[in-house]
C-alpha cells in the first residue's frame, strides 16, 4: 500500500512539475514587464497642470423685468490637456475660439461651468476662496493689453510691491530690494519704480506685467496674447525675455496667441482650438511639419514667409464662410461647415481625439483614420 502510494505520489508530482514550470516562467516575465513599466512610469514626470473636460458657457438672457435664459454661448466646450513642469504649451486659434476664456477659467478669474483641473496635484476647482488666495501665488497671468492691465494711480514700485506685501513675502527694505531686482530682471532700470505706467511704452509696460507675475515666484504663468499689441521688433524682445526667464527660474508657460510664427518660436507643444474645441495637439516640430487637421493646415498657410521663393511655392488655403456662432455651433465636427474635406459623418458625429503616433493628437474623421 505504501509502495502504491509513493508511486501515485511520484506520478502525481511529475505532471505537476511540468505544469508549474511554464506558469513560473510566464509569471517571471510578467514581473519583469511590470518592473519595467513601473520604472518607465517613475521616469516620466507628473504633469504640473491637468485639464479634463473643461467647459465654460455664458448664459444668454431675454426680458427686462423678468429675465430668463434662452441660450448659452459655448466659449469653451470640453477641452482636455496636460502641461509638464518647465515646458511651454501654445494655445492657438482664431479670435473668439475660447483661448483667453480658457486662461481666465484656469486662473479662476471666472468659474467654470463644469470640468476638472488639477494643479500641482491639487483639485484646483475645489479650493475655497481662502485656500485659493493662498495658492494663487503659484499660478499667475500676464494680460493681453499692457495699457489697461496696470493701475494708472500706482507707481511701478507699488504695482510690483503690492502682491509681495499682501502675501507676506517681504516688507520694508527687503521689499524695496526685491522690487529693484525684478525691474533689473525684466530689463528695466531701478529708477523706473518711481514712475507711473503712462510714462512707459507698450513694450516696457508688458515687461512690468511680466515682472508683476514673477513677484510671487510662481510655478506656472498664463500668457494671454502678451505680444499681440506690440510692434514686431518689440515682440521679439519680449519673447526672448520670456525664454530667458523660463530658463533662469524653471517656469512653466501656457502661451495663448493667434500668431503661429510667435508660437513656434517659444512653444514646446501646440494645441489648436476651433470654436471651443481642441482639434489638434502635438509637439511643435510634428505640428508645423505635418499638420493633420484641415483647420491647422489653413492657419499655417497664412503664416508670412520672408523668402519670396517659399511664398511662391506655398499653396494658400482660403477658408470659405464665417466662423459659426458659439451660441449655436454646428453638429458633428464644428469645422465641417468650412472644411474642404468634409464627409457626411463629419456633419453628424463629433470626431474623438485620436493619437496618430508619437503623441500627435487629432480630432478629424478624415485625417485621423478614426
Amino acid at each position: 500500500m505504501v509502495g502504491v502510494s509513493r508511486q501515485g505520489q511520484a506520478g502525481a508530482r511529475a505532471p505537476a512539475r511540468a505544469h508549474v514550470q511554464p506558469d513560473t516562467r510566464a509569471q517571471a516575465e510578467a514581473a519583469v514587464q511590470a518592473r519595467t513599466q513601473a520604472a518607465v512610469e517613475v521616469r516620466k514626470p507628473a504633469p504640473l497642470l491637468v485639464v479634463k473636460d473643461l467647459v465654460k458657457h455664458y448664459p444668454v438672457t431675454q426680458g427686462i423685468l423678468r429675465r430668463r435664459q434662452v441660450a448659452s454661448v459655448r466659449a469653451v466646450d470640453g477641452i482636455s490637456f496636460e502641461v509638464y513642469q518647465g515646458e511651454t504649451l501654445g494655445l492657438v486659434g482664431e479670435s473668439g475660439c475660447g483661448k483667453s476664456t480658457t486662461g481666465r477659467v484656469l486662473m479662476r478669474l471666472e468659474e467654470p461651468t463644469s470640468g476638472k483641473v488639477w494643479f500641482d496635484g491639487t483639485d484646483w476647482f475645489s479650493l475655497s476662496q481662502r485656500e485659493l488666495r493662498a495658492r494663487r501665488r503659484e499660478m499667475q497671468i500676464v494680460f493681453q493689453d499692457p495699457f489697461s492691465s496696470l493701475n494708472p494711480r500706482m507707481t511701478v514700485g507699488q504695482i510690483l510691491g503690492e502682491p509681495m506685501y499682501m502675501h507676506g513675502i517681504a516688507r520694508g527694505a527687503e521689499l524695496q530690494r526685491r522690487i529693484e531686482h525684478l525691474l533689473e530682471v525684466v530689463g528695466l532700470d531701478r529708477s523706473h519704480g518711481r514712475r507711473y505706467p503712462h510714462e512707459f511704452s507698450g513694450g516696457q509696460r508688458q515687461r512690468i506685467g511680466v515682472a508683476r507675475a514673477l513677484a510671487l515666484n510662481p510655478k506656472l504663468i498664463i500668457l494671454d496674447e502678451p505680444v499681440s499689441a506690440l510692434d514686431v521688433s518689440v515682440q521679439a524682445q519680449v519673447i526672448n525675455l520670456l525664454t530667458d526667464l523660463q530658463r533662469e527660474f524653471g517656469l512653466t508657460y501656457v502661451f495663448i496667441a493667434h500668431d503661429l510664427a510667435v508660437v513656434r518660436h517659444i512653444s514646446d507643444r501646440v494645441a489648436v482650438m476651433y470654436l471651443g474645441k481642441i482639434v489638434e495637439m502635438a509637439d511643435k516640430t510634428s505640428l508645423y511639419s505635418n499638420p493633420l487637421h484641415p483647420y491647422t493646415e489653413a492657419l499655417l498657410s497664412a503664416v508670412p514667409i520672408p523668402n519670396p521663393r517659399g511664398r511662391a511655392e506655398r499653396r494658400r488655403i482660403i477658408l470659405e464662410g464665417d466662423v459659426p456662432s458659439p451660441v449655436a455651433p454646428p453638429s458633428g465636427c464644428r469645422f465641417h461647415t468650412r472644411c474642404p474635406l468634409a464627409r457626411d459623418v463629419c456633419k453628424k458625429e463629433t470626431p474623438p481625439m485620436v493619437d496618430v503616433g508619437g503623441g500627435h493628437l487629432c480630432a478629424c474623421w478624415v485625417r485621423a483614420d478614426v
